[in-house]
């Protein structure tokens, strides 16, 4: 198996007008996510967050820390969510090992040792998307199946942004330290997620894009509401949202999405909300 590390750096909303599309690119999109046989993370210092991908293929994969942790263990210091989008596979903590299937969420607690990967079925493997965020505290490691999270229907055909929202990994399904997960799906026919859109300054976030047909793509955009700029996106591709930055998305076909947060608010409803009407 291989490990492949990333590290971003924070950015002032000053200095993020002057990027041009491919500055863009390379301080925000985390391109590649699922690599056979490979744990592939990206390390952003906005709020510390990981974002990466874990698909097992012909052998079992592990979870290991990486230099810049400084940790004798990659969740030493920190607390880890996992969402698989791929074929049913499971994930082994510490022994114990959870069935994790399509849609399905795992949260793992600050101090397990030894967390492994692995696919059911070589053909159809596993994908494992993950955020991993400091914690200061250990909470119980426990599976969110489909039927476990919280789900709210919003949006309307009408408005193109009819959606089904499962919240997997947030405090009012289990309890986490500061990190939150979850997922959005949505109808045929609509494209708009988070329109209206908003900001929260008391945390960051980060996207995955995905069951978005190959020869399609998403529009993510990003920044201050009256500074905002694209980054255009495939499957299966993230996209880092800075506590400054609004975050929403429009594609050419429907799509699936996660969402992962980090901060010091668990609020899910804390939002600043921006009307269509007043972005530039």
């Amino acid at each position: 198996m291989t490990t492949v590390f990333d590290e971003r750096f924070a950015c002032h909303p000053a200095d993020y007008v002057n990027y041009d599309t491919e500055r863009l690119r390379q301080e925000f999109l985390v391109p590649t996510l699922f690599e056979a046989d490979t744990v592939r993370i990206t390390y952003t210092h906005v709020d510390r967050m990981i974002v990466g991908g874990v698909m097992p293929v012909a052998e079992e994969v592990k979870l290991e820390t990486v230099d810049t942790l400084k940790a004798d263990y990659f969740l030493e210091r920190r607390e880890l969510g996992v969402i698989n989008v791929g074929g049913p596979g499971c994930v082994e903590v510490d022994g114990t090992v959870y069935e994790i299937g399509t849609k399905e969420a795992l949260y793992v607690s600050r101090g397990s040792k030894e967390v492994k990967f692995s696919s059911n079925v070589k053909s159809s493997p596993a994908k494992f998307y993950i955020n991993s965020t400091p914690a200061h505290r250990a909470c119980p490691t426990r599976k969110v199946g489909q039927g476990d999270a919280q789900v709210i229907e919003l949006g309307a055909s009408e408005t193109c942004n009819q959606r089904t929202l499962r919240k997997l990994l947030v405090s009012d399904v289990l309890e986490t330290c500061q990190l939150q997960m979850g997922m959005t799906e949505l109808a045929p026919g609509s494209v708009w997620n988070t329109m209206p859109c908003h900001t929260h300054s008391r945390r960051m976030e980060a996207y995955m894009y995905f069951n978005l047909p190959e020869d399609q793509a998403v529009c993510h955009f990003m920044g201050p509401p009256q500074q905002t700029r694209t980054i255009w996106m495939a499957n299966e591709q993230a996209v880092i949202s800075p506590t400054w930055s609004l975050h929403s998305g429009v594609g050419t076909s429907n799509y699936t999405f996660i969402w992962g947060m980090a901060g010091e608010n668990l609020d899910y409803g804390d939002m600043d909300h921006v009307q269509p009407n007043e972005l530039r």
